[in-house]
């Protein structure tokens, strides 16, 4: 079933077409992921469809009772919000329904406050709030209600911004780039969350593993216009190219037919006839239609002036921690030339902390970091992103480097390197103070880049980097002949890029021979193993002491005491429901204290008997 129906629409922002006419069509269960450039207008569609912004022209329609619900790609929220303040900010309609529930409670509004509770009862609204809690807690944050929202880190905040956006019950998630600031155990299980949710949901982002796990279709957004491509990522990367094909086959025809018409033009007709006319104005037409299909491919680049010494870097029995708790101890390792290492670990587990350690810009508790006199780091940090200038963007390039060189020996300009991630020309002429937060820390990156390093160290990288600027990031790693040390949560990019693993958990790191996915493989069929039925011959089984059946005494009490409170529970309830039916105080207590008791009352039940089950089905 079409839950949600586009037609015709077009948008113009700062005088720029992002696209035109686009018509499609979403299903019900339908994981749709977008892709494109930046600055294409991914995000810009995505605010359209969420009735955030209007388009320029055309319909949106969508099936009756839709609740479309968006996770910006930035966490936002006034200073002082906090956790529980943040899940009320959201302007959904049902978010919106609680709130005009609690303010025709506070003005004594009975006629309202019946409507709004019937309907809040019949859509159980009131399990919003439980649903956000439990979410956050499902990602590993125990954070408690009235915890200021500033106070969290980045990866917290996303992890509010995705629990709130699933509480809320969407029909349709769209969700802009979900998987920034989050470790890979999060993106894991939203991966999962995704495959497995019933409802619709697009998504843009530039993680190819949740592209090719989770989308049965991909819309892609080329030049202003939109193109359709059923299946996942890799089925897209084909049909795509059939589209390529196709489109440098009917430019040769267009070229063709144009060299013939033209030498018609040069002759000049004879007379000005219309039908001489029209068959110019079918000249002019051909003409605009020729485009370049794909852009040039680049070249291998690195950075190979400045060369690596004997001694790279070596770090010996090095440990930090903060506050009594240890991120790390006991961490030794001599860097051998070549070595692409990937660095995983969870949120807050010390990866940026181990970064800033090997560059010198901060000690160890313990030990010692001995880098070699050659050794020059390229370092993509979480702080430097956030950089300032009074200068242009190729002004800034070229104050670090005019020229980088190509590994066959060539160079490339600054401004060809601006373009190759992302800047075009047109871009480049822009104040350094004029660029979004995302621009700021590609043009940052760029810089590391243009610096010629021989040792990399990138702390997330892959951050508001598209697909295509990505792939260019991933082939000067791969044909970088330095060293390289890369913390990322996309698990495509490491698999590609690295041939080792640094992993930091339970207060050390371990090294992995091998990329990402070897490692997943190797932990899971672990896993597997250790849940296996190990089968052991009978005179083991026979001598095993036989386990205990049934209740405990502490536990047949407490299933007593249980059942009594539950029925204590549900006459409480009872007598509160029949009370609702006036605004009056009464022995109960005011209106609003008797909600109050009766919300508390319906959690303690659900609680006290979901835990009376557990005791009944072990009995």
């Amino acid at each position: 079933m079409n839950i949600l129906s586009i037609e015709n629409i077009e948008k113009t922002l700062n005088d720029e077409p992002l696209f035109e006419n686009v018509t499609l069509g979403l299903e019900e269960g339908e994981k749709v992921g977008i892709v494109g450039k930046n600055g294409a207008g991914k995000s810009t569609f995505l605010r359209v469809l969420s009735g955030d912004i209007y388009p320029d022209e055309g319909n949106i329609s969508t099936a009756r009772d839709s609740n479309i619900v968006m996770l910006e790609q930035r966490v936002d929220f006034p200073e002082g919000t906090t956790v529980e303040d943040f899940l009320y900010l959201s302007k959904n309609k049902n978010i919106e329904k609680l709130k005009r529930y609690n303010k025709a409670l506070e003005s004594g509004d009975e006629r309202l406050y019946n409507q709004l509770y019937s309907e809040i009862e019949r859509e159980n609204l009131w399990d919003i709030e439980r649903a956000y809690y439990a979410l956050l807690t499902d990602m590993g944050e125990n954070i408690a209600s009235d915890r200021r929202m500033d106070s969290l880190s980045g990866g917290q905040q996303k992890k509010a911004a995705i629990a709130r956006a699933i509480a809320l019950r969407p029909t349709i998630l769209l969700l802009d780039e979900p998987t920034n600031h989050l470790d890979i155990k999060t993106i894991e299980y939203l991966e999962a969350w995704i495959k497995s949710a019933k409802i619709a949901v697009i998504i843009v982002t530039h993680d190819r593993h949740i592209l090719n796990e989770c989308c049965s279709t991909i819309w892609e957004l080329d030049r202003k216009v939109f193109y359709r491509h059923p299946g996942n990522f890799s089925e897209y990367l084909e049909r795509k190219e059939e589209r390529l094909v196709m489109d440098e086959k009917e430019q040769a025809r267009l070229k063709t037919i144009l060299r013939r018409e033209l030498v018609w033009l040069m002759r000049g007709p004879q007379a000005r006839t219309g039908k001489d006319k029209n068959r110019k104005d079918r000249i002019y037409e051909m003409q605009s239609q020729l485009r370049q299909v794909r852009e040039d491919k680049q070249k291998e680049f690195s950075s190979l002036e400045r060369r690596l010494g004997k001694k790279i870097l070596e770090v010996e029995n090095i440990s930090k921690g903060y506050d009594g708790r240890t991120l790390f101890s006991g961490f030794s390792h001599s860097f051998v030339k070549g070595e692409k290492i990937g660095l995983i670990g969870d949120n807050g587990c010390g990866k940026s902390t181990l970064l800033d350690i090997l560059s010198g810009i901060l000690l160890p508790d313990e030990g010692t970091v001995d880098k070699g006199v050659n050794t020059q780091f390229g370092y993509y940090d979480q702080l430097g992103r956030n950089l300032k200038s009074g200068k242009t963007v190729i002004e800034f390039a070229e104050d670090i480097s005019k020229r980088v060189r190509y590994t066959d020996g060539e160079d490339v300009t600054a401004a060809r390197f601006l373009e190759i991630f992302g800047f075009p020309p047109s871009k480049q002429r822009t104040p350094v103070e004029l660029l979004s937060g995302g621009e700021r820390r590609r043009l940052y990156l760029i810089s590391r880049l243009l610096s010629n390093p021989n040792f990399l160290l990138f702390d997330e990288p892959t951050n508001d980097l598209d697909l295509e600027t990505m792939e260019n990031l991933e082939d000067y790693i791969t044909s970088f002949p330095g060293c390289a040390i890369i913390s990322s949560h996309d698990r495509t990019f490491l698999d590609i890029t690295v041939d080792m693993l640094f992993i930091v958990e339970n207060g050390m790191i371990t090294l992995y021979p091998g990329n990402y996915s070897e490692w997943k493989e190797e932990k899971e069929k672990e896993a597997s193993q250790r849940k296996e039925v190990v089968i052991e011959n009978p005179q083991a089984k026979e001598e095993r002491p036989r386990a205990k059946k049934g209740l405990s005494f502490k536990e047949t009490r407490e299933k007593e005491t249980l059942e009594k409170e539950i029925e204590e529970l549900e006459s409480l309830i009872e007598d509160l429901e029949a009370s609702f039916s006036s605004v009056e105080d009464g022995p109960l207590g005011s209106l609003k204290e008797r909600t109050i008791k009766y919300e508390e009352s319906k959690i303690a039940l659900d609680q006290k008997t979901e835990r009376w089950l557990e005791l009944e089905e072990k009995a």
